[in-house]
């Protein structure tokens, strides 16, 4: 059997050991890629592609779909944002605030990554960046 109940407890264990910081690394690039997905069609010029996703990915938007997510949101998924929001650095050009928003949204993107990918899907529909899509693509 490939399976391996041991391994499971001590994923989750180890997973519960990252930092806010590690998991809102993990999270930056599932949530790009995510999006890189949802521009992928028609195809495009690369620069129109990076032009749409810097749109969608830049830590403005992601404030704003973590602003969306909140009421669909769980106490466990609050807990993790809470620790991402805790973690935030500084950065010049941005409102500490915004900063703090867009990297809890990418903490909760990469924790729901490695432990309910399921659920994360269903968030990830609830911003409901394909009608986005469709509507730059026309």
């Amino acid at each position: 059997m490939w399976f391996n109940p041991r391994w499971a407890v001590d994923r989750k264990a180890q997973i519960q050991q990252l930092s806010p910081a590690s998991l809102a690394y993990l999270g930056d690039a599932v949530y790009e890629l995510y999006i890189r997905s949802l521009y992928l069609l028609p195809p495009k010029r690369s620069q129109a592609y990076h032009d749409m996703v810097v749109g969608q990915v830049r830590a403005e938007s992601q404030a704003k779909a973590l602003q969306e997510l909140q009421p669909h949101l769980t106490d466990t998924e609050l807990e993790i944002l809470r620790r991402g929001r805790n973690a935030a650095g500084r950065r010049k050009r941005l409102d500490p605030e915004i900063y703090q928003q867009a990297t809890s949204l990418e903490t909760l993107m990469g924790y729901l990554y490695l432990t309910d990918p399921q659920r994360l899907t269903q968030l990830l529909e609830h911003l409901q960046l394909n009608s986005i899509s469709e509507d730059k693509n026309s």
